[in-house]
């Protein structure tokens, strides 16, 4: 499985301008429900902050990636942030996070659901693929960057 056959450019967004971890994640359910009539925003939002509770998603090296299982879901999806301001999210490493990739799969596909968080966050821990995020200006040359970047792992 590759990140670009879940994450389409309309769920990627170039600048997050949120406060914390709690509006980040409040976002990002937004925009997961923003572009698709399967998902409704408050239900997603309760799937990532109940997944924070376990234990902060904040990989560290500036990046973040919340995830959870949603019923009735039919396909994986992911979304893609970066907040130029950074945000604390209680990171494993204590630093704020600037990149985040949110990822929902149905309850039935755990091990795809593992695969894809895997992915994201070999890729993530390169630190020039990292770099060359934080530089994009738009959308859809974030999008670019994760595909080809992909390609290569």
């Amino acid at each position: 499985m590759r990140i670009v056959d879940i994450l389409t450019v309309d769920r990627v967004v170039s600048v997050l301008d949120v406060q914390d971890k709690n509006a980040a994640l409040r976002a990002m359910a937004k925009l997961f429900a923003s572009t698709d009539w399967e998902l409704g925003e408050e239900d997603i939002y309760k799937v990532l902050a109940d997944r924070e509770v376990v234990a902060s998603t904040g990989v560290g090296s500036g990046v973040a990636i919340p995830h959870g299982r949603v019923d009735g879901l039919s396909t994986m999806r992911a979304a893609l942030a970066i907040c130029p301001k950074s945000v604390d999210f209680d990171a494993i490493d204590g630093e704020p996070v600037r990149i985040l990739v949110a990822v929902l799969a149905p309850n039935r596909h755990t091990g795809d659901h593992l695969k894809a968080l895997a992915r994201i966050s070999r890729l993530l821990r390169d630190e020039s693929v990292r770099m060359r995020l934080l530089r994009a200006q738009d959308a859809v040359s974030l999008h670019a960057i994760v595909a080809e970047e992909d390609a290569r792992h």
